[in-house]
Protein backbone atom coordinates (compact mmCIF):
# COMPACT_ATOMS: atom_id res chain seq x y z
CA UNK A 1 0.00 0.00 0.00
CA UNK A 2 1.32 3.44 -0.96
CA UNK A 3 0.92 6.26 1.56
CA UNK A 4 1.42 9.73 0.13
CA UNK A 5 2.17 12.65 2.48
CA UNK A 6 -0.64 14.92 3.64
CA UNK A 7 -3.27 12.30 3.00
CA UNK A 8 -6.83 13.58 3.30
CA UNK A 9 -9.43 12.10 5.64
CA UNK A 10 -9.92 8.40 4.91
CA UNK A 11 -13.11 7.32 3.08
CA UNK A 12 -14.16 4.95 5.86
CA UNK A 13 -14.01 7.74 8.42
CA UNK A 14 -15.94 10.08 6.13
CA UNK A 15 -18.58 7.38 5.63
CA UNK A 16 -18.87 6.82 9.38
CA UNK A 17 -19.31 10.53 10.07
CA UNK A 18 -22.07 10.83 7.49
CA UNK A 19 -23.78 7.69 8.72
CA UNK A 20 -23.91 9.18 12.21
CA UNK A 21 -25.31 12.41 10.80
CA UNK A 22 -28.00 10.50 8.90
CA UNK A 23 -28.98 8.54 12.04
CA UNK A 24 -29.20 11.73 14.10
CA UNK A 25 -31.45 13.25 11.44
CA UNK A 26 -33.72 10.20 11.48
CA UNK A 27 -34.03 10.31 15.28
CA UNK A 28 -34.86 14.01 15.18
CA UNK A 29 -37.57 13.36 12.63
CA UNK A 30 -38.93 10.50 14.76
CA UNK A 31 -39.04 12.76 17.81
CA UNK A 32 -40.88 15.53 15.96
CA UNK A 33 -43.46 13.11 14.53
CA UNK A 34 -43.94 11.29 17.84
CA UNK A 35 -44.62 14.52 19.72
CA UNK A 36 -47.33 15.42 17.19
CA UNK A 37 -48.52 11.83 16.58
CA UNK A 38 -52.17 12.80 17.15
CA UNK A 39 -51.98 14.98 14.05
CA UNK A 40 -51.25 12.01 11.76
CA UNK A 41 -53.71 9.57 10.27
CA UNK A 42 -52.93 5.88 9.84
CA UNK A 43 -54.86 3.71 7.38
CA UNK A 44 -55.53 1.36 10.25
CA UNK A 45 -57.12 4.17 12.26
CA UNK A 46 -55.47 2.88 15.45
CA UNK A 47 -53.09 5.80 16.09
CA UNK A 48 -49.30 6.01 15.79
CA UNK A 49 -46.95 4.07 18.01
CA UNK A 50 -43.24 4.83 18.38
CA UNK A 51 -42.53 2.15 15.77
CA UNK A 52 -45.01 3.81 13.41
CA UNK A 53 -43.18 7.09 13.89
CA UNK A 54 -39.86 5.42 13.01
CA UNK A 55 -41.49 3.88 9.96
CA UNK A 56 -42.97 7.18 8.79
CA UNK A 57 -39.70 9.08 9.33
CA UNK A 58 -37.64 6.53 7.40
CA UNK A 59 -39.97 6.23 4.40
CA UNK A 60 -40.41 10.01 4.29
CA UNK A 61 -36.69 10.87 4.47
CA UNK A 62 -35.83 8.22 1.90
CA UNK A 63 -38.58 9.63 -0.41
CA UNK A 64 -40.31 6.23 -0.53
CA UNK A 65 -43.62 7.64 0.74
CA UNK A 66 -46.12 4.76 0.78
CA UNK A 67 -48.90 7.10 1.90
CA UNK A 68 -50.25 4.76 4.59
CA UNK A 69 -49.39 7.38 7.23
CA UNK A 70 -50.19 10.99 6.37
CA UNK A 71 -50.38 14.30 8.26
CA UNK A 72 -54.04 15.11 8.82
CA UNK A 73 -54.08 18.31 10.86
CA UNK A 74 -52.85 21.74 9.83
CA UNK A 75 -50.16 21.69 12.52
CA UNK A 76 -48.77 18.32 11.33
CA UNK A 77 -48.70 19.53 7.73
CA UNK A 78 -46.91 22.72 8.78
CA UNK A 79 -44.27 20.63 10.59
CA UNK A 80 -43.82 18.54 7.42
CA UNK A 81 -43.30 21.69 5.37
CA UNK A 82 -40.88 23.33 7.80
CA UNK A 83 -38.96 20.28 9.06
CA UNK A 84 -39.63 16.94 7.33
CA UNK A 85 -39.15 18.24 3.78
CA UNK A 86 -35.84 20.10 4.51
CA UNK A 87 -34.72 17.06 6.50
CA UNK A 88 -35.52 14.86 3.50
CA UNK A 89 -33.35 17.02 1.24
CA UNK A 90 -30.52 17.08 3.79
CA UNK A 91 -30.77 13.30 4.21
CA UNK A 92 -30.33 12.79 0.46
CA UNK A 93 -27.43 15.23 0.36
CA UNK A 94 -25.69 13.28 3.11
CA UNK A 95 -26.14 9.94 1.33
CA UNK A 96 -25.26 11.14 -2.16
CA UNK A 97 -22.45 13.37 -0.87
CA UNK A 98 -20.87 10.45 0.94
CA UNK A 99 -20.84 8.32 -2.20
CA UNK A 100 -19.41 11.15 -4.29
CA UNK A 101 -16.73 11.96 -1.70
CA UNK A 102 -15.60 8.34 -1.44
CA UNK A 103 -15.36 8.02 -5.23
CA UNK A 104 -13.68 11.40 -5.57
CA UNK A 105 -11.18 10.58 -2.84
CA UNK A 106 -10.27 7.30 -4.49
CA UNK A 107 -9.92 8.99 -7.89
CA UNK A 108 -7.82 11.80 -6.41
CA UNK A 109 -5.53 9.34 -4.63
CA UNK A 110 -5.11 7.28 -7.80
CA UNK A 111 -4.27 10.44 -9.75
CA UNK A 112 -1.70 11.54 -7.15
CA UNK A 113 -0.05 8.11 -7.20
CA UNK A 114 0.13 8.20 -11.03
CA UNK A 115 1.68 11.68 -11.00
CA UNK A 116 4.13 10.60 -8.30
CA UNK A 117 5.22 7.57 -10.32
CA UNK A 118 5.78 9.65 -13.46
CA UNK A 119 8.08 12.06 -11.60
CA UNK A 120 9.90 9.42 -9.57
CA UNK A 121 13.46 8.79 -10.76
CA UNK A 122 16.93 8.65 -9.21
CA UNK A 123 15.34 8.43 -5.77
CA UNK A 124 16.65 6.87 -2.57
CA UNK A 125 14.73 4.00 -0.96
CA UNK A 126 15.03 3.63 2.82
CA UNK A 127 14.09 0.14 4.00
CA UNK A 128 13.14 0.57 7.65
CA UNK A 129 12.15 3.75 9.46
CA UNK A 130 13.56 2.95 12.87
CA UNK A 131 16.43 4.74 14.58
CA UNK A 132 18.92 4.02 11.80
CA UNK A 133 16.43 4.79 9.05
CA UNK A 134 15.45 8.14 10.53
CA UNK A 135 19.11 9.06 10.99
CA UNK A 136 19.81 8.18 7.34
CA UNK A 137 16.90 10.33 6.20
CA UNK A 138 18.10 13.23 8.36
CA UNK A 139 21.58 12.96 6.83
CA UNK A 140 20.10 13.06 3.32
CA UNK A 141 18.05 16.13 4.11
CA UNK A 142 21.07 17.86 5.65
CA UNK A 143 22.93 17.50 2.35
CA UNK A 144 20.08 19.20 0.51
CA UNK A 145 18.42 16.07 -0.82
CA UNK A 146 14.85 16.69 -1.97
CA UNK A 147 12.29 15.12 0.35
CA UNK A 148 10.15 14.09 -2.64
CA UNK A 149 12.99 11.83 -3.85
CA UNK A 150 13.05 9.80 -0.64
CA UNK A 151 10.79 6.73 -0.42
CA UNK A 152 10.33 4.87 2.85
CA UNK A 153 9.54 1.14 2.93
CA UNK A 154 8.15 0.16 6.32
CA UNK A 155 5.84 -2.56 7.64
CA UNK A 156 5.34 -1.28 11.19
CA UNK A 157 2.23 0.83 11.69
CA UNK A 158 4.04 3.25 13.98
CA UNK A 159 6.87 3.72 11.47
CA UNK A 160 4.41 4.26 8.62
CA UNK A 161 2.58 6.89 10.64
CA UNK A 162 5.78 8.72 11.62
CA UNK A 163 7.13 8.76 8.07
CA UNK A 164 3.82 9.94 6.61
CA UNK A 165 3.56 12.72 9.18
CA UNK A 166 7.11 13.69 8.25
CA UNK A 167 5.97 14.34 4.68
CA UNK A 168 7.52 11.27 3.04
CA UNK A 169 6.04 8.81 0.60
CA UNK A 170 5.72 5.47 2.36
CA UNK A 171 5.32 2.00 0.87
CA UNK A 172 3.69 -0.12 3.55
CA UNK A 173 4.89 -3.70 3.37
CA UNK A 174 7.78 -6.11 3.83
CA UNK A 175 10.90 -4.95 1.96
CA UNK A 176 11.95 -8.57 1.39
CA UNK A 177 9.05 -8.98 -1.08
CA UNK A 178 9.59 -8.12 -4.72
CA UNK A 179 6.13 -6.60 -5.15
CA UNK A 180 6.79 -4.08 -2.37
CA UNK A 181 10.14 -3.02 -3.84
CA UNK A 182 8.55 -2.74 -7.28
CA UNK A 183 5.93 -0.41 -5.79
CA UNK A 184 8.87 1.74 -4.69
CA UNK A 185 10.19 1.59 -8.31
CA UNK A 186 13.48 0.08 -7.19
CA UNK A 187 14.70 -0.39 -10.78
CA UNK A 188 14.88 3.39 -11.30
CA UNK A 189 16.26 4.18 -7.86
CA UNK A 190 19.61 5.81 -7.30
CA UNK A 191 20.38 3.76 -4.20
CA UNK A 192 18.77 1.58 -1.56
CA UNK A 193 19.58 2.05 2.12
CA UNK A 194 18.79 -1.01 4.23
CA UNK A 195 18.29 -0.02 7.87
CA UNK A 196 16.37 -2.89 9.38
CA UNK A 197 16.70 -4.18 12.93
CA UNK A 198 17.55 -7.77 11.94
CA UNK A 199 20.61 -8.91 10.01
CA UNK A 200 18.77 -11.78 8.33
CA UNK A 201 16.19 -9.34 6.98
CA UNK A 202 18.99 -7.13 5.63
CA UNK A 203 20.48 -10.09 3.76
CA UNK A 204 17.12 -11.04 2.22
CA UNK A 205 16.43 -7.45 1.16
CA UNK A 206 19.90 -7.17 -0.38
CA UNK A 207 19.39 -10.35 -2.39
CA UNK A 208 15.96 -9.20 -3.56
CA UNK A 209 17.20 -5.77 -4.61
CA UNK A 210 20.14 -7.26 -6.49
CA UNK A 211 17.84 -9.69 -8.28
CA UNK A 212 15.39 -6.97 -9.30
CA UNK A 213 18.00 -4.45 -10.41
CA UNK A 214 20.71 -6.78 -11.76
CA UNK A 215 23.22 -5.02 -9.53
CA UNK A 216 22.70 -1.61 -11.21
CA UNK A 217 21.43 0.13 -8.07
CA UNK A 218 23.81 0.94 -5.23
CA UNK A 219 22.98 -0.91 -2.02
CA UNK A 220 24.05 0.40 1.39
CA UNK A 221 23.23 -1.86 4.32
CA UNK A 222 23.65 -1.73 8.08
CA UNK A 223 24.22 -4.85 10.18
CA UNK A 224 24.56 -5.41 13.89
CA UNK A 225 27.24 -8.11 13.87
CA UNK A 226 30.64 -7.95 12.17
CA UNK A 227 30.42 -11.60 11.07
CA UNK A 228 27.42 -10.80 8.86
CA UNK A 229 29.17 -8.01 6.97
CA UNK A 230 30.92 -10.40 4.57
CA UNK A 231 27.65 -12.22 3.92
CA UNK A 232 25.97 -8.95 3.00
CA UNK A 233 28.74 -8.03 0.58
CA UNK A 234 28.47 -11.46 -1.02
CA UNK A 235 24.74 -10.87 -1.31
CA UNK A 236 25.33 -7.73 -3.35
CA UNK A 237 25.71 -4.83 -0.92
CA UNK A 238 28.17 -2.21 -2.13
CA UNK A 239 28.73 -0.71 1.32
CA UNK A 240 28.15 -2.31 4.72
CA UNK A 241 28.06 -0.41 8.00
CA UNK A 242 28.57 -2.50 11.13
CA UNK A 243 26.64 -0.64 13.82
CA UNK A 244 27.78 -2.68 16.81
CA UNK A 245 31.46 -2.57 15.85
CA UNK A 246 31.31 1.17 15.15
CA UNK A 247 29.62 1.82 18.48
CA UNK A 248 32.20 -0.36 20.23
CA UNK A 249 35.10 1.54 18.71
CA UNK A 250 33.57 4.84 19.78
CA UNK A 251 33.13 3.49 23.29
CA UNK A 252 36.77 2.43 23.33
CA UNK A 253 37.91 5.87 22.16
CA UNK A 254 35.81 7.46 24.89
CA UNK A 255 37.73 5.43 27.48
CA UNK A 256 41.27 5.66 26.13
CA UNK A 257 41.25 8.99 24.31
CA UNK A 258 38.28 11.17 25.32
CA UNK A 259 39.28 14.18 23.16
CA UNK A 260 39.09 12.00 20.03
CA UNK A 261 35.45 11.15 20.62
CA UNK A 262 34.69 14.86 20.89
CA UNK A 263 36.25 15.38 17.47
CA UNK A 264 34.26 12.49 15.98
CA UNK A 265 31.01 13.81 17.47
CA UNK A 266 31.80 17.26 16.09
CA UNK A 267 32.32 15.83 12.62
CA UNK A 268 29.09 13.82 12.76
CA UNK A 269 26.91 16.52 14.30
CA UNK A 270 25.39 18.73 11.57
CA UNK A 271 25.20 22.48 11.73
CA UNK A 272 28.02 23.17 14.16
CA UNK A 273 31.80 22.97 14.39
CA UNK A 274 33.52 20.86 11.73
CA UNK A 275 32.02 18.60 9.10
CA UNK A 276 33.27 16.19 6.46
CA UNK A 277 32.52 17.33 2.93
CA UNK A 278 33.30 16.17 -0.60
CA UNK A 279 33.79 18.02 -3.87
CA UNK A 280 35.25 17.48 -7.30
CA UNK A 281 38.83 18.50 -7.97
CA UNK A 282 39.17 21.81 -9.78
CA UNK A 283 41.21 22.19 -12.94
CA UNK A 284 43.81 24.37 -11.21
CA UNK A 285 44.34 21.68 -8.55
CA UNK A 286 45.21 18.86 -10.98
CA UNK A 287 48.81 17.73 -10.53
CA UNK A 288 49.18 19.30 -7.10
CA UNK A 289 49.66 17.57 -3.78
CA UNK A 290 46.46 17.70 -1.70
CA UNK A 291 48.51 18.85 1.29
CA UNK A 292 49.30 22.06 -0.57
CA UNK A 293 45.67 23.16 -0.79
CA UNK A 294 44.08 25.71 1.49
CA UNK A 295 41.39 23.22 2.52
CA UNK A 296 42.27 20.32 4.82
CA UNK A 297 41.98 17.30 2.50
CA UNK A 298 41.93 13.96 4.33
CA UNK A 299 41.40 11.56 1.39
CA UNK A 300 41.02 11.29 -2.36
CA UNK A 301 38.40 9.17 -4.12
CA UNK A 302 39.65 7.97 -7.50
CA UNK A 303 37.50 5.72 -9.70
CA UNK A 304 35.47 4.64 -6.68
CA UNK A 305 38.46 3.81 -4.47
CA UNK A 306 39.59 5.75 -1.42
CA UNK A 307 43.24 6.90 -1.48
CA UNK A 308 44.46 7.81 2.02
CA UNK A 309 46.96 10.62 2.22
CA UNK A 310 49.00 9.26 5.11
CA UNK A 311 52.41 7.69 4.66
CA UNK A 312 55.48 8.69 2.73
CA UNK A 313 54.07 8.09 -0.76
CA UNK A 314 53.21 11.37 -2.47
CA UNK A 315 49.80 11.55 -4.11
CA UNK A 316 48.92 14.02 -6.83
CA UNK A 317 45.42 15.12 -7.77
CA UNK A 318 44.17 13.82 -11.11
CA UNK A 319 41.25 14.87 -13.27
CA UNK A 320 38.02 13.35 -12.00
CA UNK A 321 39.21 12.91 -8.41
CA UNK A 322 36.87 13.65 -5.52
CA UNK A 323 38.34 15.46 -2.53
CA UNK A 324 37.19 14.58 0.96
CA UNK A 325 38.00 17.50 3.25
CA UNK A 326 37.05 19.06 6.58
CA UNK A 327 35.11 22.28 6.39
CA UNK A 328 33.91 24.80 8.93
CA UNK A 329 30.13 24.56 9.33
CA UNK A 330 30.02 28.25 10.16
CA UNK A 331 31.03 29.09 6.58
CA UNK A 332 28.94 28.59 3.49
CA UNK A 333 29.29 25.02 2.17
CA UNK A 334 31.19 24.57 -1.06
CA UNK A 335 30.82 20.82 -1.30
CA UNK A 336 28.51 18.02 -0.34
CA UNK A 337 28.49 16.94 3.28
CA UNK A 338 29.26 13.29 3.88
Amino acid sequence: MIHLPLVRQGPLRALSVRLVMACVLVFLAVGVVYVDRDGYRDVNEDGLTLLDCFYYAVVSLSTTGYGDITPATQEARLVNVLFITPARVLFLIILVGTTLEVLTDQFRKGLRVSQWRRKLKDHVIICGYGTKGRAAVAALLETGYDKSRIVIVENREAGVRQATQGGFVVIEGDATRSVVLNDADVKNAKSVIIATDRDEASVLITLTVRQLTAGQVRIIAAVREQENAALLKQSGAHHVIVSSATAGRLLGLTTTAPPLIDVVEDLLTPGQGMALAMRSAERAEVGRNPRELMTLVVALIRRGKVLPLGGEQAVSIETGDLLVYIRDEATAPNGVSV
